[in-house]
């Protein structure tokens, strides 16, 4: 696997499916840019999900999430494609997106995006 920014999701065959568990992460080093300004937006993305058949392979997420630092996307927008895209990638039995965008002109902005499967 390359160490290049990669807009791939790669999974693996999650190893308790039988069992509804938690998968929780914290990816504080997101980047993308104002769709306005250019001007670059930071953000920590908390990501929790209880897989179903597959899980998200970590690096890729990682180089995935690298993908969006020269994009121009808003909070909300950014937000939801992401978890689209690890709903697409995962088909999870529950997936919830969290970004704790850095403060912007005084205000702080954070959206939460969820997905309900089964």
């Amino acid at each position: 696997m390359s160490n290049e920014p990669s807009t791939i999701l790669q999974t693996f065959a999650n190893p308790n499916p039988e069992r509804d568990y938690t998968i929780r992460m914290e990816i504080p080093e997101f980047t993308c840019l104002c769709p306005k300004t250019g001007q670059p937006d930071f953000a920590t993305l908390h990501l929790a999900y209880i897989p179903d058949r597959l899980c998200v392979e970590l690096k890729s997420l990682k180089l995935y999430v690298g993908s969006y630092r020269d994009v121009g996307a808003f909070h909300e927008a950014v937000t939801n494609r992401i978890l689209g895209d690890l709903v697409a990638a995962t088909e999870p039995r529950y997936m919830r997106l969290t970004a704790q965008f850095n403060v912007r002109g005084g205000i702080w902005t954070t959206v939460e995006a969820e997905h309900h499967g089964r």
